[in-house]
């Protein structure tokens, strides 16, 4: 069962979509997920265990992405980063442990740099510094140029499913998955395929190193979107990151909770918290 949600409204900025759940006196979670996806296709099976390890949970849609914020204007991940610390501020949360899985790994990081008081850990999840460097990565983003008109053309359930086997991995039975399809379906695709173009802009090999909290690496060993060796690039460029690594593909948080959710747990400290 997924935690409560309300529309939240965050001042200059937008409406969007946030989950809450765990002690109101736990150290605050904010979860941040990844492009295509929605906080609850990120993070369904986290909830519930991260709140009973004592943090107090919140996660948000990203604009563009189901219920996250509309904006007419071009998208950008700096605007992520901002949106999330507007939500730390309305919450009153003071500063967070910022969780980001694939591009929400960027917009953890660009919180970080944007608002360093409102961050005191980071945990970053099948993600990296950049994510366009092969030959193949250079294609497909090269091809989101050129995918709004077509995006214009298909009906939101059949962008729906090519977002989930991009996912995934595999098709994925929309009978099955009825609630993701619909969370999917209220994407303004328009807004997801610029997303899709600014992370395969982002680079934070320059200014990495100089990530100055406690951070984690949660690293799909098994990733074909975000191959390993990048996640374990990112986490050797951070001073004292950790490694907690994952036997799964990308879409791991999603199809292999069991494996995930302890590497999660183990990144976020759920045993210090415990004590």
């Amino acid at each position: 069962m997924l935690p409560a949600g309300r529309v939240l409204t965050l001042a200059g900025r937008g409406t969007t979509y946030v989950r809450e759940c765990g002690p109101v006196g736990g150290r605050p979670l904010l979860l941040l997920h990844g492009w295509t996806a929605n906080a609850d296709l990120n993070w369904a099976h986290c909830y519930a265990p991260l709140a009973a390890a004592g943090f107090r949970v919140v996660a948000l849609d990203h604009r563009g992405h189901s219920r996250g914020i509309r904006d007419p204007r071009p998208f950008r991940l700096e605007d992520c980063a901002d949106d999330a610390a507007a939500l730390v501020g309305a919450l009153g949360l003071g500063s967070v442990t910022a969780v980001g899985y694939s591009m929400g790994g960027p917009i953890a990081q660009l919180l970080w740099r944007r608002h360093p008081h409102l961050v005191d850990r980071l945990v970053l999840c099948a993600t990296a510094q950049t994510f366009n460097t092969s030959a193949r990565e250079r294609a497909l983003f090269a091809l989101l140029a050129g995918a709004g008109a077509a995006a214009r053309r298909l009906q939101p359930q059949r962008l729906a499913a090519l977002a989930m086997a991009a996912m995934t991995g595999r098709h994925v039975d929309p009978a099955s998955w009825a609630w993701a399809f619909e969370q999917l379906a209220r994407h303004d695709w328009l807004q997801v395929i610029e997303a899709g173009r600014c992370l395969g802009r982002f680079d934070s090999r320059g200014w990495a190193p100089t990530i100055d909290v406690p951070t984690a690496c949660v690293v799909t060993l098994e990733d074909h979107v975000v191959p390993p060796g990048r996640q374990l690039d990112l986490a050797a460029a951070v001073p004292g990151a950790t490694v907690q690594p994952v036997a799964g593909d990308h879409a791991a948080c999603l199809v292999q909770p069991d494996d995930f959710v302890p590497a999660l747990l183990a990144g976020v400290g759920a045993h210090a918290n415990a004590a």
